[in-house]
């Protein structure tokens, strides 16, 4: 496992004053532990239309400022490095068969940080690697009931391995930037109620239509614009293009009346 040259140039301070030798460590060949696998695809029978309610104000106070993207998206040099580390992230995800909300925190959190007013931010190499893995830890801690070792985490040949010691001290960067909010609303909040409001459905499609606006979401994640997006309206895009609908049709104002067609729109195109 290599180290790459810049690594001695890359700012430690932001990274718990360690140096890059004392952040890279040789690999562990403890077995992994057994992660449960996606979340039930039940739907329930009765819907508390209070709580989509209150869900739907609430997702609003946790959007970031549309300028502080744009802002990002100018002053970013090198996506093809973001691109690289959040493709792992998702890989490690399929590989634990870890619920889909734990991919959605995982790049969340990542690109929370990346927005975050900071003096310093990781660019590239080691110090981005090692936010991915902090981000990746604890979103399977919000989500999953079993989690793997910091160390067995670090699957599918990373360039960089970690102690879990600079992991943990990460982790605490990335909760601390985050203002220790990590139970936020995701599109995956609002996906049951609205595949359940989808009139005539067998208990086979809804499971297709989960199953495959989960993928669609997964796979959308990963591109920072759409944190200009309320999770709602991306779960409700995701549903209408699984099940072939237009913008226009009836099936997005079943979903609840204080969606967005504009916003669903924007999202779609």
């Amino acid at each position: 496992m290599s180290v790459s040259t810049d690594v001695s140039s890359t700012p430690i301070n932001l990274y718990c004053n360690e140096t890059p030798g004392d952040a890279l460590c040789s690999n562990n060949d403890d077995d992994i532990s057994e992660i449960n696998s996606m979340s039930s695809t039940d739907f329930p029978a009765d819907i508390d239309e209070s709580y989509i309610d209150n869900i739907l104000l609430s997702e609003l106070h946790q959007m970031p400022a549309t300028e502080l993207i744009t802002q990002f998206l100018e002053i970013s040099e090198d996506g093809s490095a973001h691109q690289d580390v959040l493709n792992w992230m998702l890989k490690v995800h399929a590989s634990y068969r870890f619920r889909p909300e734990t991919a959605y925190l995982s790049v969340n959190y990542f690109h929370c940080f990346m927005l975050s007013p900071r003096p310093l931010q990781p660019v590239k190499g080691w110090p981005l690697q090692l936010l991915a893995v902090a981000c990746l830890s604890l979103a399977a801690k919000m989500e999953e009931t079993r989690v793997p070792a910091l160390l067995d985490i670090q699957l599918l040949e990373p360039r960089f391995l970690f102690k879990p010691s600079t992991v943990q001290r990460m982790e605490l960067l990335v909760m601390s930037c985050l203002k220790w909010r990590l139970h936020i609303i995701t599109p995956f909040s609002f996906l049951h109620y609205f595949i359940a409001k989808l009139p005539h459905l067998s208990p086979r499609s809804k499971d297709f239509i989960l199953t495959h606006s989960s993928d669609l979401i997964i796979s959308t994640c990963r591109v920072i614009k759409i944190l200009a997006y309320t999770p709602s309206t991306i779960a409700a895009a995701a549903v209408l293009w699984v099940t072939n609908q237009t913008i226009d049709g009836p099936k997005l104002e079943c979903f609840h009346n204080r969606m967005d067609k504009v916003s669903v729109k924007s999202y779609l195109h």
